[in-house]
């Protein structure tokens, strides 16, 4: 099955779970930090199934990247439209603009006989999430989940901000952080709280 095949939102707990019971089979275990969708979803903030799970650090070792081929392949016996390289580094870049601080705030996330998957603790999640809001759009529902408070906001705008080097992304990004705290009824006068 080609590399490229689409897949259609296989990724889930459920699937994470048989993924750990088939590298724990092969004698093989993985600790790494997860962020995206599977992150959201294995932290119980959204239901939904995703096309990958994204991998941030370490790099993943060749033995656990063919194991997570194989387990695609298997799945596609089974009429799955997992995508082969589902299990992946993709935002590893993102390591570059993360806190310096990030490596020392990681939360326990999901641990399994296999894998042990780690999170960015919750604002510096929420910072990756908005960011990729501003820059494509297609996270608004899942900054929406997270429900961040008009402080959270706050202190995420100015690292936001600071991801985009176009003269007009800070004001998008004002406009953007604008749109989600009027969703999540963050900018209602004290009387309304009354």
């Amino acid at each position: 099955m080609p590399s490229d095949r689409k897949g259609e939102g296989f990724v889930s707990a459920a699937l994470i779970e048989e993924f750990d019971a088939f590298l724990h089979e092969r004698g093989l275990s993985f600790k790494g930090v997860v962020v995206g969708a599977v992150c959201l979803i294995l932290a119980d903030v959204v239901a939904r199934p995703t096309d990958d799970c994204d991998i941030l650090d370490p790099e993943i070792p060749e033995d656990v990247k063919q194991a997570s081929v194989d387990f695609a392949k298997g799945k596609w016996e089974r009429g799955s439209d997992l995508i082969e390289n589902w299990f992946n580094n993709g935002p590893e870049s993102l390591k570059r603009t993360l806190p310096e601080d990030w490596q020392s705030k990681l939360e326990p996330l999901y641990q399994g006989k296999a894998l042990r998957l780690f999170s960015l603790d919750r604002l510096t999640l929420l910072k990756t999430k908005l960011f990729a809001f501003c820059d494509r759009e297609a996270d608004k529902e899942d900054c929406l989940a997270l429900n961040p408070t008009h402080e959270e906001l706050d202190s995420a705008r100015a690292w936001v901000q600071y991801q985009d080097a176009n003269p007009m992304w800070p004001k998008h990004v004002d406009n953007q952080f604008q749109l989600l705290a009027n969703e999540l009824g963050l900018n209602k006068s004290d009387k309304d709280d009354k």
